[in-house]
């Protein structure tokens, strides 16, 4: 058909083991029966191990059998299963429109009689874009609505969702709600693919033209990391799992299986070596390597899930444009559709989906302009609400909204609120005043008030105070207040070395001048590099200037450069794990070490004397060693330095594992992903990630130390550049 869209389905062809969770409780539940004779007791045992595996190698077992998949087109919304067999179907002429819930992301149909829930867009394998373009091509009218599909289904909170306001559904402070929001995105997108497909394409440029026209002659190729560890070495790993497992139960059986601890010792070893093995093949399906090949001809692009190779080819000539985005990717393990952060969608010029192609694990900085450096239209998804740091003013006294056109003073004993009229009606005492610190917090001048304790008792903007920065450092400084502007230090130094260093320019250009040139064997021993008298050989210098010419320095002489400080140096705040952490990582080892002794004392102890008597001094051996063992680490462990030249991770002994200057970062903090544990991370200016802080420090003084040395606090903000900090 001219307009159909097919959803994401796996093929359900790979060799996977079939049923290996019964099999596996099977062969432990041999193990542990008394069989007689020994030699049928452990071919029972690698015999039900093997079968899940043999199951799976069976032709008609590995034949492929696809996966159902959903479908739009137009005879309507289509489920369709195996042989092409429409399981569930939604006639076109029934349908009155479609609607996608942004609470929950569910695709609901309407029509004459109400409205149905049909599935998740990920669980369908459907992505939204692409079922809202093809749904308007078929002229199905689409709706985008805030809430969930379950609301929508019962009638009686109609007058509710009516009622409540639309004031939390803005995004980020913008103007439109968050359905509203989405619906323009998609509308965007959708008139960027039409004008993609029905505008000509720009012709390449050649020979000394633009980049872009350079970029289009070569190929460009883009990979994913290789996984770590390798996938030989994850083969490896599961090979002699399975191999330690078969040796050891032979072992057993040689010895007699007529003791329970002989045959629990074996079911323990069956059980550990098939973990072992699936372990191994599902680690070997998640480690997939995607590997993009770039040309003006056409896109190759080639997956390895395991030992398959998907390989998909398109033509440039069939490609208007590629959506460059969020979207969905086939589940290694299971098959299913699950959402990744980065896709690519390869619409053609009829505005169908031409193929879907994997990029997860991409950089999509990288991909979105390779792509458009060789020609592609490239279509991505609207600008985000810019992250604003939430700062609250909780900590204002009542007496400021109080007091008509009250503002914030230097009085001659410390700091006051004072009125229109000058009078003071509230006064902070110098000796309650430990510090005073001007920061700058989303663009904005801030100051924070600390007792003599050192704790944080206020903080406000200095808009709301009403006082200028200048004003409060200047005044407070000459008050003998002690203030602490980090960033206006930092900004005036800056200055003065700039300053500096263009006037002693064309003094050390003179200087180098007058240096004598690096001397030859074809000069004589008296010629510099200008041909005039030089040195003679007691080094002195000859009477040049009566003749006009500046005097050459010795050739021993050196101008000494100097060098800015690097991350690991400059001064800065040093942060370290903290004790919970810590404390916590100590425990773990500690627990780890003990369970790997009483384990060993289950399996060894037969040969050692007895269970009791192996763990009456494997315990201890294995408290010593958790406590020790982490002793090494911790007394080198890793510290996290955060200065005005930029991030560095330094360990005790004062090595430098890594650093990143200033300009190379884009922000610091929590990486909140879908698809694993939030970590703390440094992100690049645009949003890639560059490093990883494995330690967890104090995320308050963190912030504070970005805050004090002027590093980004929170995710790059790519679309709106944070301005410089105020009144410096």
């Amino acid at each position: 058909m001219e307009h159909e869209l097919v959803g994401l389905a796996g093929s359900g062809g790979r060799w996977r083991p079939v049923a290996a969770g019964p099999f596996t409780v099977a062969a432990v539940a041999l193990a542990l029966l008394p069989i007689r004779p020994v030699w049928l007791w452990g071919a029972l045992i690698g015999a039900v191990a093997a079968v899940p595996w043999l199951l799976g190698a069976v032709p008609d077992a590995r034949r492929r059998r696809p996966r159902p998949y959903w479908r739009l087109s137009a005879a309507g919304l289509e489920k369709i299963g195996r042989g092409g067999l429409v399981l569930v179907s939604y006639e076109r002429s029934r349908i009155d429109g479609l609607a996608i819930t942004t609470g929950d992301g569910v695709l609901t149909v309407f029509h004459r009689f109400g409205r149905t829930a049909v599935g998740g867009m990920t669980a369908m394998g459907l992505e939204p874009l692409a079922v809202f373009v093809t749904a308007r091509r078929l002229g199905i009218p689409m709706h985008v609505l805030d809430g969930e599909a379950t609301d929508l289904l019962d009638p009686a909170l109609d007058e509710a969702l009516r009622v409540s306001g639309l004031e939390d559904d803005v995004p980020g402070g913008g103007p439109l709600p968050r359905d509203h929001a989405v619906e323009k995105r998609l509308l965007d997108q959708e008139a960027a693919l039409l004008a993609a497909a029905y505008e000509p394409p720009a012709e390449p440029s050649t020979g000394d033209g633009p980049a872009r026209g350079r970029g289009r002659a070569r190929e460009q190729r883009l990979d994913t990391p290789e996984p770590l560890p390798s996938r030989r070495r994850i083969m490896l790993l599961g090979a002699l799992t399975a191999l330690l497992g078969a040796v050891m139960i032979v072992r057993i059986a040689l010895d007699g299986t007529s003791e329970f601890g002989a045959r629990l010792a074996a079911g323990c070893w069956a059980l550990a070596a098939i973990a072992g093995v699936l372990a191994a093949r599902r680690r070997l399906l998640r480690a997939a390597q995607i590997r993009w090949t770039i040309t003006a001809e056409r896109l190759l692009v080639r997956a390895r899930p395991g030992r398959r190779r998907e390989v998909q080819d398109l033509r440039a000539g069939d490609v208007a444009a590629v959506v460059v985005g969020p979207g969905l990717r086939l589940d290694p393990v299971s098959g299913e559709p699950r959402r990744a952060d980065l896709a690519a969608l390869a619409f053609g010029h009829r505005l169908e989906l031409v193929a879907r192609l994997p990029a997860h694990g991409l950089d999509g900085f990288q991909l979105a302009h390779a792509l458009d450096d060789h020609g592609y239209r490239v279509i991505t998804p609207g600008a985000r609400a810019p992250r604003r740091p939430d700062y609250g003013l909780e900590g204002l006294p009542e007496i400021f909204a109080q007091v008509p056109g009250g503002r914030l003073i230097v009085t001659d004993g410390g700091l006051g609120w004072a009125d229109a009229a000058g009078d003071v009606v509230l006064k902070m005492p110098e000796d309650r005043i430990g510090g005073i610190e001007l920061l700058t917090i989303g663009g904005h001048a801030w100051v924070r008030l600390y007792d003599s304790d050192g704790d944080e008792f206020f903080a406000a903007p200095l808009s709301a105070l009403r006082i200028s920065r200048t004003d409060l450092r200047d005044t407070a400084r000459r008050a003998g207040l002690p203030v602490n502007d980090a960033e206006y230090d930092a900004y005036m130094s800056a200055a003065f070395h700039s300053a500096m260093s263009a006037l002693a320019a064309p003094e050390f250009e003179r200087a180098a001048a007058a240096l004598p040139a690096q001397t030859t064997g074809q000069d004589g021993p008296g010629q510099d590099g200008t041909g005039q008298e030089g040195t003679g050989q007691d080094g002195a210098v000859v009477d040049a200037a009566a003749e006009g010419v500046a005097a050459p320095l010795p050739q021993d002489v050196t101008f000494p450069v100097l060098t800015p400080p690097s991350p690991a140096t400059a001064p800065g705040a040093l942060l370290d794990a903290t004790r919970r952490s810590r404390i916590g990582t100590y425990g773990m080892s500690v627990l780890l070490c003990e369970a790997v002794a009483l384990l060993g004392a289950v399996w060894l102890g037969p040969d050692l004397g007895g269970f009791n008597t192996t763990a009456s001094w494997s315990v201890p051996a294995g408290l010593l060693i958790g406590l020790f063992g982490y002793w090494l680490y911790d007394r080198n462990r890793s510290q996290l330095r955060v200065t005005s030249a930029g991030l560095a991770v330094v360990t005790r002994r004062g090595k430098v594992e890594w650093d990143l200057a200033r300009d190379r970062i884009g922000g610091v903090g929590i990486d909140e992903s879908a698809e694993r544990m939030p970590r703390l991370v440094v992100w690049a200016p645009s949003g890639r990630v560059l490093r990883q802080i494995t330690f967890p420090p104090d995320l308050d003084e963190l912030r504070r130390a970005c805050e004090r040395y002027g590093v980004p606090w929170g995710p790059p903000d790519a679309d709106r550049p944070a301005p410089p900090p105020p009144e410096l």
